[in-house]
């Protein structure tokens, strides 16, 4: 691809997920170049700038923002920034790459979806998981129709001992939003959603439970403790989400639980055709043929691709081709609406509606 058709990437965020957003678009190069990185703590966006040839290092989000050099920014800090970069990025004219959730609650999801309306750029979350295989695969057979109406799934992701970096911001719901339910819920959400086919969910009944943080127990490898710091979110929620034509969605996660657990993320979608059961990387079909039940074990295409090589391809040609990505700036409000809603129905414990309202 000729040098001025590349599209030219900003990077907010030099931290872990920064590093595998880069490591991804740098495996691009005839598509992309990395122009431009910035971070909160200079010498770690230094650090990845010469790690993956960035050009320019800025000394805040705001400059490599309203860069002219840079036609796309990627997002990829603590939940609470999302939305305000987003929006920003949006009025400079920049196409967006936003980690998940979209936006640390429902208003700043809705304030990100009204500034994409006005701008016309591209809105993209960076839910990876859907461009894993097996989620491909099953998602090909429910759009034949072999499941025939899903009417019932079941998700969840239960971690024994994971709560991340106790004490920073991951624990903080001022930073975060809240624990492993807008952690890695938000994945198992979207992901159920998408193998429905996109029903729309309109009443949800939840409860929340820190039973582990507190006493700090239950602590993972993932991220850096502050023992200074504090613990107030959940490690455990459990949900029902009904939707529009009557389905249901059952969704359980936890970062820690006394329970046997293999630590693999499951979705299970029945139909009335057929089902899916998916655990970690395996996947299969479930029907009835002759009286008899028949289960058809899915396997991995030869030679497949990475999913955050796939993912990051589907946002340039977003891009090129001026499209909706999968992962649109409203599947990214609907798992809002959705977990709001788990927190409120939590406190209040009745069944939240949710407001559409945009």
């Amino acid at each position: 691809m000729h040098m001025k058709n590349k599209i030219r990437l900003g990077m907010i965020g030099a931290g872990a997920i920064g590093s595998v957003h880069l490591g991804a678009f740098n495996r691009l190069s005839d598509e992309v170049v990395l122009q431009g990185i910035t971070d909160v703590y200079q010498p770690l966006a230094e650090k990845r700038a010469e790690e993956f040839g960035i050009s320019q290092v800025f000394t805040s989000a705001e400059e490599l923002i309203h860069d002219s050099q840079i036609d796309a920014v990627i997002i990829g800090v603590p939940n609470k920034w999302h939305a305000p970069l987003a929006i920003q990025a949006l009025k400079a004219g920049k196409h967006v790459l936003v980690e998940k959730p979209m936006g640390i609650d429902s208003e700043a999801a809705k304030e990100i979806v009204r500034a994409q309306r006005e701008s016309g750029k591209v809105v993209m979350v960076g839910h990876q998981m859907r461009w894993q295989w097996q989620i491909q695969q099953v998602k090909e057979q429910v759009d034949k129709g072999a499941l025939g109406k899903i009417y019932n799934a079941k998700t969840g992701w239960f971690r024994r001992k994971g709560i991340p970096g106790w004490g920073s911001w991951f624990t903080q719901k001022s930073e975060a939003g809240g624990g492993p339910l807008i952690d890695i819920g938000v994945h198992m959400l979207d992901l159920a959603l998408y193998l429905m086919g996109n029903p729309k969910p309109v009443s949800v009944f939840g409860s929340t439970y820190a039973e582990f943080g507190p006493k700090k127990k239950g602590i993972g490898t993932w991220g850096t403790p502050n023992w200074n710091g504090h613990y107030d979110v959940e490690d455990l929620a459990t949900a029902l989400i009904k939707m529009e034509d009557g389905s249901t969605l059952s969704l359980e996660v936890s970062w820690a639980v006394h329970m046997d657990t293999s630590n693999k993320p499951f979705i299970h979608l029945m139909g009335s055709e057929g089902g899916a059961s998916l655990s970690g990387s395996s996947a299969k079909i479930l029907t009835e043929q002759f009286d008899r039940a028949l289960d058809i074990d899915l396997s991995a295409p030869e030679n497949q691709e990475d999913d955050r090589i796939r993912l990051s391809k589907h946002f340039i040609e977003c891009i090129h081709e001026g499209k909706q990505p999968i992962t649109s700036a409203m599947s990214g409000l609907t798992n809002n609406l959705i977990l709001d809603a788990i927190y409120e129905s939590s406190k209040t414990g009745r069944e939240v509606i949710l407001d559409w309202n945009i």
